[in-house]
């Protein structure tokens, strides 16, 4: 197994996302509890990385990462970018107090930002589609990825202020 293939723009513009998006994550203001903010990052990555290697390894082989077709260091450098997007949805989730109807429209938007993130990652060859995958194809992933995040957050919210109360009591 080669370690790195090539080392050119798509490998530059990795390093330039992850950099950029751990960094908000780091100057974001403390907003989520610990046991939520560790959830959200491994959540974030564990659900990528699932959906990535089912869809774009395997028998549906439908994108590759980066400059070939087999798994090299920089295609973890590219998992590695799904940490910070589940500890946005959830941290932003917080902040803006989204709750009822608005869940929808607060999905609708992040599955948006999953499909414009996904059509840079295109444009710079981080990744490239292939055997007639198609990038609107991923909108009902990304739905799916985004009310089962919201979900599972409001359960561990309740959780939390359900612990919180009889903490209290």
């Amino acid at each position: 197994m080669k370690i790195i293939g090539t080392f050119d723009m798509n490998e530059i513009a990795l390093l330039i996302f992850v950099g950029v998006t751990y960094a908000i994550m780091v100057i974001l203001p403390k907003k989520l509890s610990t046991e939520l903010t560790i959830l959200s990052l491994v959540w974030g990555f564990t659900v990528g990385v699932l959906f990535d290697f089912t869809i774009g390894g395997g028998k549906l082989d439908y994108y590759k990462v980066n400059d070939v077709n087999h798994y090299e260091l920089f295609d973890f450098v590219y998992y590695m970018l799904f940490v910070p997007f589940g500890y946005c949805f959830n941290y932003f989730y917080e902040v803006l107090r989204i709750r009822g109807a608005i869940s929808i429209l607060y999905i609708v938007v992040w599955a948006g930002i999953g499909i414009g993130a996904q059509y840079v990652f295109s444009a710079l060859h981080i990744i490239t589609l292939q055997n007639g995958f198609k990038l609107v194809y991923s909108v009902p992933i990304f739905l799916i990825i985004q009310t089962l995040t919201a979900l599972l957050y409001g359960y561990i919210k309740k959780a939390e202020q359900k612990s919180k109360a009889d903490g209290e009591n």
